[in-house]
């Protein structure tokens, strides 16, 4: 994720104790709008988040590129669907604030 930390502006890291406790890595301006990431790795095919976050945006690593996910939204759109696992691309697909960054 150190790539991606690069295209964020006035950068900060979180403490060990904020990344436990709040669930957010970096902090930083992208699109002149300052947010907290959530940069964990995908694990075992899932990426594990939680509604107590104070994290912004989940960021996805993916080969070529980085796609950010509004996390608001994200919680909206799993509690209308009520599902617990789902694929990127259909996020992608449905949710409106998505951003794709290519590394």
């Amino acid at each position: 994720m150190k790539q991606f930390i690069k295209k964020l502006k006035q950068v900060t890291l979180a403490t060990s104790k904020q990344r436990k406790k709040e669930m957010w890595d970096v902090e930083g301006i992208l699109n002149n709008q300052k947010f907290k990431f959530d940069t964990r790795p995908i694990r075992k095919n899932a990426k594990i988040g939680n509604f107590a976050t104070k994290a912004d945006k989940m960021v996805f690593n993916l080969k070529d590129e980085y796609v950010i996910i509004d996390i608001p939204e994200l919680i909206k759109y799993i509690q209308k669907n009520k599902i617990r696992e789902f694929h990127l691309q259909t996020l992608i697909a449905k949710l409106d604030w998505n951003i794709i960054l290519s590394k």
